[in-house]
């Protein structure tokens, strides 16, 4: 899964949200790394929805304008939480791997501070 539509599905893991919501809230979960342009996140979201991912909520209208909110649906439930425990094992390694090989400087320079 591509990081952009594991960050849509977790801003939708918190409830349903509009486009802008989702929009602003991949951005606080990405530590602003990630941006979506309004075009990459609807076509993300039909996507989605083919998939059945993601459905709308409701529609309301503010200012004039139509707002669509979206949901995750089950099988979207689902599949974030496959991708979230894997993305966690893989984190977990890489971190166990990063320890065993710093570990031989690591008591290098405690030794030497002690000294």
């Amino acid at each position: 899964m591509q990081e952009p539509t594991f960050l849509i599905l977790t801003a939708l893991a918190a409830g349903p949200q509009h486009g802008y919501g989702i929009i602003t809230d991949v951005v606080q979960i990405s530590g602003e790394r990630v941006r979506l342009q309004a075009g990459t996140l609807y076509a993300a979201l039909d996507r989605l929805q083919g998939e059945g991912l993601v459905e709308t909520d409701r529609e309301e209208v503010v200012d004039g304008r139509a707002r669509r909110y979206y949901r995750l649906t089950s099988e979207g439930e689902a599949r974030l939480a496959i991708e979230a425990e894997h993305l966690r094992r893989n984190a977990d390694t890489a971190t166990s791997r990063l320890r065993t090989r710093l570990r031989p400087a690591f008591s290098i320079m405690v030794f030497r501070s002690a000294t």
